[in-house]
């Protein structure tokens, strides 16, 4: 994943403490209620499709962004899903940052889905009930993207 310029900026001067940062996860659905995924470069799994929110960025503004960038598909964000504190992430070269997630529906508009950036190895469209393996993170917010009524996330029933 690439390190956004801003946070180059910081680290020069914050060295690797604790970031706070808004990241932004967006759960994309066609007309036939496929969603959209992504197979990350760096872990090589597949992954729900999101990231960091630039300074000033609204987050639905984020979500569509990201959503170009990674996959070439033209969405737009429907409504928030999810907003979480994440635990700290430390990074392989010692940074750490922690995020606080927006997870927003958002609805495909156009574009065919392609590996559009170095972030992903494949992406492509799945129907809900033939995911590929998804760490629980991804599906707990296709299933929240997926319901009408808000439910809420308890972290303790996580392995």
């Amino acid at each position: 994943m690439a390190t956004p310029d801003f946070i180059r900026t910081l680290r020069a001067s914050a060295g690797q403490q604790l970031l706070w940062l808004p990241g932004v996860t967006a759960i994309v659905f066609d007309d036939e209620g496929r969603v959209l995924l992504g197979r990350r470069a760096d872990t090589r799994k597949w992954s729900v499709i999101g990231g960091i929110a630039d300074p000033g960025e609204q987050p639905a503004a984020c979500a569509v962004r990201e959503v170009f960038e990674e996959t070439a598909v033209r969405c737009v964000a429907e409504r928030i899903v999810l907003v979480q504190a994440l635990e700290p992430v430390t990074y392989p070269n010692g940074d750490t940052c922690q995020y606080m997630d927006i997870t927003l529906r958002c609805r495909a508009v156009g574009g065919e889905a392609r590996v559009n950036d170095d972030e992903s190895l494949e992406v492509g469209w799945f129907a809900p009930d033939a995911l590929p393996d998804l760490n629980e993170f991804g599906l707990f917010r296709i299933k929240q993207a997926m319901c009408e009524e808000p439910t809420w996330f308890d972290p303790t029933t996580l392995d």
